[in-house]
């Protein structure tokens, strides 16, 4: 669990239809979200751009990486007025890198929103960075559930995803206005499924070969107090990418929208980057 983008601390919303729609037609602008198997967490961020746009969530439900990209092929194609502003959050972002990647046609810019870091020595010190902004209660506990995790320990698999979420969360974030993310569900088989092949992609350079077959405008936003280093996502990018700009948010963790000082900066640059788009 050491270098993905999730997980999140977990508000439980009641499951709907997928994709979810918001705003009016025509949807041109899309929404991914982190985990994987976090369903729901880019909820607030759709609702914000809907008030201005039409803006499709998606809520990925494959249980592989390959899966995932060609989930949100389908139901881009069947709900989108293509090509589409792209909006990825945490692993979402890397997903949306990866999709951009192979179906280069039907994106017009990716926006990548606290992205999971693009090569393996980056991810080295992300879970000791989280780990060392808990409490010494919080970091033995979270200690226990990663090992749970890991070995199948006998607990409700899902519960324990939720409660090292909420955990980790905390660590996350710099100052939140709200201690816990928007989702539908926890699913801890498709995040341990996709997570395992994404982070054998990382290892063997897959994201940056991938980023090399990018066309689309790409912008990062990332908090300046995210555990995933910047550098873990602006250098190995910045060689890779034709058209590539990064921006630093100020006193913002991995999830900016929750961030007391960072939110009304970040929706500022999201509008601007999404009116300049579409």
């Amino acid at each position: 669990m050491s270098g993905s983008g999730c997980p999140l601390g977990l508000d439980r919303a009641d499951a709907t239809e997928n994709p979810r729609k918001y705003g009016r037609p025509p949807f041109r602008v899309a929404v991914v979200h982190g985990g994987p198997g976090a369903p729901g967490s880019m909820a607030p961020v759709a609702r914000e751009l809907s008030r201005e746009l039409g803006v499709l969530e998606p809520l990925q439900s494959a249980d592989s990486v390959d899966g995932e990209v060609e989930e949100l092929n389908a139901l881009l194609l069947a709900h989108t007025d293509l090509p589409v502003t792209l909006i990825g959050s945490s692993w979402g972002a890397m997903l949306g890198l990866l999709f951009a990647a192979r179906h280069p046609d039907q994106v017009g810019k990716l926006i990548l929103v606290g992205s999971g870091v693009f090569e393996e020595s980056y991810a080295a010190g992300i879970q000791e960075t989280r780990l060392g902004r808990l409490s010494r209660e919080e970091r033995l506990e979270a200690e226990r559930l990663v090992q749970e995790l890991q070995t199948d320990g006998g607990a409700d698999p899902d519960k324990v995803l939720v409660r090292l979420g909420n955990l980790f969360a905390r660590a996350d974030a710099y100052d939140p206005l709200t201690p816990a993310m928007e989702m539908v569900d926890c699913q801890r088989r498709i995040y341990q499924r996709v997570w395992s092949e994404a982070e054998k992609l990382r290892r063997g350079g897959g994201f940056l070969e991938a980023a090399r077959n990018v066309r689309c405008p790409v912008v990062a936003i990332h908090g300046d107090y995210d555990p995933h280093p910047v550098e873990g996502v602006e250098r190995p990018l910045v060689d890779c990418l034709r058209d590539f700009r990064f921006i630093v948010l100020e006193k913002c963790g991995h999830v900016p929208w929750i961030e007391r000082h960072a939110r009304e900066r970040f929706y500022a640059i999201l509008r601007r980057e999404v009116s300049n788009a579409v």
